[in-house]
């Protein structure tokens, strides 16, 4: 199946217009993502218990691990199928697609199994005190035991549909999840409703999780015959080319991310050493803290099926173009987004709750998070890239130190690579 419409949008479309076509679909889901976690911490906190929101806070590295595994699938399935169509190997496109499939819901299920099994180990290994332990294994039983596959699979299958150029609809289904779980919080949270805290948004996200995963469904049998994502069983292989090809830019993506968890699950522990009021104003800080960085990474997500195209088709010019333009629009506005931050910290977290303990404990974790931002919005890019060509040992190195060109590829050591913007990486011509 060729479909050129799309090939006209990433090979042909003007550089702007196909970011803003790609982007901004991702980046409005992302927005809705935001709203979402905000959501969980605005109402959990409207209890004005520091215990209920410290569990959300707790539980938050278990549900940031989730994004491991969609890292190994999502990133590295939708980043080979973006390569196979810029070479038009199509056979390779369905496979990746059907191997990431059916490969996320494996590892759902063995997740929602594990942390089942090694519950108590797990609320230690989070930072869970004897008071706060009830109200984050309530939060978990719905988010991990029986949410982890739904939670995983949407976002795998929002990756796969982006990998081909429907932003749109992978955005889509996205929000419909987040939007939902917005609407039920308050239900499920607040004494007016169901009254179940902590444990009611981790309800609403399970349920919302799993309509997400049902507009996905449907939208690829709608789409039956017109869509390069493949989910028929027939097409899911381990052959070689397919799990190395995935796994090449999957498992750097996934140790990042899981790099990123072990660093939230350390500080959270050091956090409770001085009690719910501090695990809770660094659950709201990091909560506040994600509005720039999901856009920013909204914006690298968008543009990786472009680059990977392009990239794939020997097009390096309008690779290098894409990503300028890339550039310059993320940093304007995350430059302006950390003065804005630094500013009004205090404000900001009193928007949460309203405890003077907490909002002191806020307004300086913000202070000095948002000068993280414009490195982390640099790093989203840069990692984007290297992912989206397949480079993916040079995504991981990128990551956690500064790459010299010349450098011996972490994937091909024999070879040395100069930076992705000077050229074809000889190793993956």
């Amino acid at each position: 199946m060729q479909d050129s419409e799309k090939t006209r949008l990433f090979e042909q479309t003007p550089i702007p217009k196909a970011v803003a076509q790609l982007a901004i679909p991702t980046i409005l889901s992302a927005l809705v993502m935001v709203l979402y976690n905000l959501a969980d911490t605005y109402f959990v906190g409207m209890l004005n218990e520091p215990i209920e929101n410290a569990a959300v806070t707790l539980a938050a590295p278990v549900l940031l691990a989730f994004n491991a595994v969609n890292n190994l699938f999502g990133v590295g399935g939708s980043s080979m199928m973006s390569r196979a169509l810029g070479r038009k190997d199509y056979e390779t496109v369905y496979r990746s697609s059907a191997f990431a499939f059916y490969c996320s819901i494996g590892a759902g299920l063995l997740f929602s199994l594990l942390c089942t099994v090694f519950k108590g180990p797990l609320l230690t290994l989070l930072g869970a005190s004897t008071e706060t332990a009830a109200a984050t294994s309530g939060y978990l039983w719905w988010t991990v035991n029986f949410g982890a596959a739904p939670a995983i699979l949407n976002v795998v299958m929002a990756y796969l549909v982006r990998s081909e150029g429907s932003a749109l609809h992978a955005s889509v289904g996205t929000m419909s999840g987040c939007l939902l779980n917005i609407l039920l919080d308050p239900i499920f949270i607040l004494p007016w409703g169901l009254d179940m805290g902590a444990e009611g948004a981790g309800l609403a996200t399970f349920i919302s999780n799993c309509v997400a995963c049902l507009y996905f469904f449907v939208l690829l049998y709608k789409k039956r015959g017109h869509t390069y994502v493949c989910v028929s069983p027939k097409k899911f292989s381990m052959e070689k080319q397919i799990v190395r090809g995935v796994c090449i830019v999957g498992i750097p993506a996934s140790i990042q991310n899981l790099l990123n968890v072990t660093g939230m699950t350390i500080l959270n522990n050091f956090t409770s050493a001085f009690g719910a009021n501090a695990v809770a104003a660094m659950g709201i800080t990091q909560k506040i803290n994600m509005v720039p960085m999901n856009i920013s990474m909204g914006l690298s997500q968008g543009i990786m099926p472009l680059i990977s195209y392009n990239y794939a088709s020997g097009n390096v010019k309008r690779m290098k173009g894409t990503l300028l333009f890339a550039v310059k629009l993320s940093l304007g506005f995350i430059l302006t987004m950390s003065a804005i931050y630094f500013l009004a910290a205090g404000p900001l977290v009193q928007m949460f709750m309203d405890n003077q303990a907490i909002i002191d404990y806020g307004t300086r974790f913000l202070r000095g998070c948002c000068l993280g931002l414009p490195f982390l919005c640099v790093d989203f890019l840069a990692v984007g890239v290297f992912q989206a060509t397949g480079l993916g040992g040079w995504a991981f190195l990128f990551a956690i130190m500064r790459n010299r060109a010349g450098d011996p590829c972490p994937v091909y050591p024999q070879q040395a690579v100069p930076p992705v913007w000077s050229g074809l990486c000889p190793a993956h011509r």
